[in-house]
């Protein structure tokens, strides 16, 4: 299980000040103690459905500074589709959790799958620890984790909104973390090795990862030395790994090192 709390989350999510900031941090410190046992428990437990789940939530809670809908819910009045058939249920089952839980009759369902009365106290969906599980709920009804396992943010993206809305927010905090990824990697790496070695990993940068680019050129990878140990870098030093029979984790410790100074 990678460990992640809330130092994580709030590597990947934006910053805000005031009411804003109260309402992030107090949302993140409730989940922040049950944040990896929860996705573990949903298998979304490898550097790629973390980030992608990252990413897709990231977007969806507005950096994790609400679990409820800014709308009242009112556009949902009626709506028979959602299981909306008393009057003002629009209002009262609007949408909660990290990925909005929307309509009566999903309600329901989700309630019975994490043994709540979500049907009757719709509130409950906004309580933080209870909107991470409906968000894993989702991810795992709708099978995004295949997605995730492809890197395919496209795909990922239109099985949480059901079109490609705010692509490039999404694409903005699946890079943060598989940053913040990387390094909690790098730091296992480290010490489990040990020594003088010289960890690298996606987000350093300077005159090691120089070394490390010249090298990966000279074992025939296209790449630019920019000190900046970028996707591309990433990439290279994961096959180079693969081809080498070491684990492929995109981190360079001391047996990437020797394989690529052979």
């Amino acid at each position: 299980m990678i460990p992640i709390d809330g130092d994580f989350i709030m590597s990947v999510a934006p910053r805000f000040s005031g009411s804003k900031a109260a309402s992030q941090l107090r949302i993140v410190g409730e989940v922040s103690s049950v944040f990896s046992s929860i996705l573990d428990f949903y298998a979304i437990n490898t550097k790629l459905r973390i980030a992608h789940f990252m990413g897709q939530v990231a977007h969806e809670c507005a950096g994790f500074r609400t679990t409820e809908e800014f709308a009242s819910g009112a556009a949902y009045e009626g709506r028979q589709d959602l299981g909306n058939v008393k009057k003002g249920d629009g209002k009262r089952y609007k949408g909660r959790g990290l990925i909005q839980l929307t309509g009566r009759s999903n309600y329901r369902e989700i309630g019975k799958k994490l043994n709540l009365p979500l049907e009757d106290e719709p509130e409950l969906a906004a309580e933080p620890v209870t909107s991470l599980r409906i968000a894993c709920e989702y991810w795992k009804s709708r099978n995004i984790n295949a997605a995730a396992d492809r890197d395919d943010l496209i795909k990922a993206t239109k099985l949480v909104n059901g079109g490609l809305n705010g692509l490039e927010d999404r694409r903005k905090y699946l890079q943060k973390a598989k940053t913040s990824l990387a390094g909690i990697e790098g730091i296992r790496v480290s010490l489990n090795e040990g020594g003088n070695t010289t960890v690298l990993r996606r987000g350093s940068f300077g005159n090691a990862v120089i070394e490390l680019q010249e090298l990966l050129i000279s074992k025939g990878f296209d790449l630019s030395i920019d000190s900046d140990f970028g996707p591309a870098t990433e990439l290279a030093v994961m096959m180079v790994q693969k081809n080498n029979g070491l684990t492929v984790d995109g981190i360079v410790g001391q047996k990437t090192w020797d394989a690529l100074r052979l």
